[in-house]
């Protein structure tokens, strides 16, 4: 980053450092030359995304030569920000890779289980009999897998036996969905007091969120309706790993939460150096997830940023209808929007919305129910 230093204070005052919300290119701007009291848009010379500047308030301090972060998809809602020196970005990737490592040795069961039944699922020449036996190694993953597949939501309640007796009933594809809900559940359901989320709200909103991936991947791009099930279900598993971490740092979260301007996830960037996403999306290669599953949990809260990955946007709007039908997750739900490109690119209308919230809650109250059944 470039810093100028030889200016005097009065010159310094007339100065605002700009830093672009896509790649943090960092601009050192004339003051005098900028309209005071309306709204500036030019193109960020580096990533020739647009950078909006909204100059109708005054920044919270007179000293401009603070960077002031813009919003590309909300000008209003651009703030100051302190900059990362070299000491605090090498503090973060320290902090990242402890926390990498605290997990990477020893990942939570599921994947073992989980994606082992989807290798053999894959195989056109594996039988449900090998099936069968994959999941058998985890009898916790297999009792849920049974009441799963009894809920009202497969409309099979009371009928389903055994695990080939669900392949049978059910097909491939859906006992595929129904493994990798069960491996997730146990996983999913954990109370993370760093982001103040009770444990079953975050099991329902990664179901929620799951649901309404497949619900509008279903409309948009059907060929993607499974991925998008399993990159919804798993898409804040970072939050599993980061949480004692944001613990740790509750008051420092706070005082960057306080005037509730900012997303978590920013706030996240700024006090950590990285966000759950990234933590979740280095879990997913670990675990072998596809690329186009890793880079949607990766890109779930700014999908414009991921190449034009359809899951992504897919996700970051089934995450922002899950919050909007009252499955969110504690704070992390406080300033949830949705980018630009994800409207124009899912291109549904407002009907359409309403028919997916809808289904959402019906979907996960079915399941959720089945599966609080002892």
């Amino acid at each position: 980053m470039t810093v100028i230093k030889n200016i005097n204070n009065e010159k310094k005052k007339d100065r605002m450092r700009v830093v672009c919300p896509n790649c943090r290119h960092l601009y050192n701007i004339d003051c005098t030359k900028l309209p005071v009291g309306r709204k500036v848009t030019f193109p960020c010379k580096a990533c020739k995304e647009p950078i909006n500047l909204d100059l109708r308030s005054k920044p919270a301090t007179d000293d401009l030569s603070l960077p002031f972060r813009a919003s590309k998809d909300n000008p209003a809602e651009g703030s100051l920000r302190s900059t990362p020196t070299p000491e605090s970005k090498a503090k973060s990737r320290a902090l990242k890779n402890a926390v990498l490592q605290d997990f990477m040795g020893v990942l939570p069961s599921m994947p073992q289980v989980v994606l082992k039944a989807q290798e053999v699922m894959s195989d056109p020449d594996s039988s449900f009999k090998e099936l069968a036996s994959v999941i058998a190694t985890d009898q916790a993953i297999s009792v849920r897998i049974l009441k799963l597949a009894n809920s009202a939501y497969y409309g099979l309640a009371g009928k389903v036996t055994s695990i080939g007796h669900a392949s049978v009933l059910l097909g491939i594809t859906i006992l595929g969905e129904i493994v990798m809900m069960a491996g997730t559940s146990n996983m999913l359901s954990k109370t993370l007091k760093g982001y103040r989320v009770e444990s079953e709200d975050m099991w329902r909103h990664s179901l929620a969120v799951g649901i309404g991936s497949r619900l509008i991947a279903s409309r948009k791009a059907p060929e993607l309706a499974n991925d998008a099930f399993v990159a919804g279900l798993i898409h804040d598993s970072g939050k599993i790993m980061l949480d004692e971490h944001v613990l740790k740092r509750r008051k420092s979260f706070e005082e960057c939460m306080k005037d509730g301007q900012q997303p978590f996830f920013e706030v996240e960037q700024r006090i950590l150096g990285f966000d759950h996403s990234e933590i979740g999306a280095e879990v997913c290669k670990s675990w072998g997830i596809p690329e186009i599953l890793t880079a949607a949990v990766r890109y779930h809260h700014y999908p414009s940023r991921s190449q034009d990955n359809d899951l992504a946007h897919i996700v970051h709007m089934a995450d922002f209808l899950a919050i909007q039908s009252g499955m969110g997750t504690g704070i992390d739900s406080m300033q949830c929007q949705v980018e630009d490109k994800t409207m124009e690119y899912l291109n549904l209308q407002e009907g359409d919305y309403n028919s997916i919230k809808e289904k959402v809650v019906e979907y996960v109250e079915k399941i959720t129910g089945q599966m609080n059944n002892s």
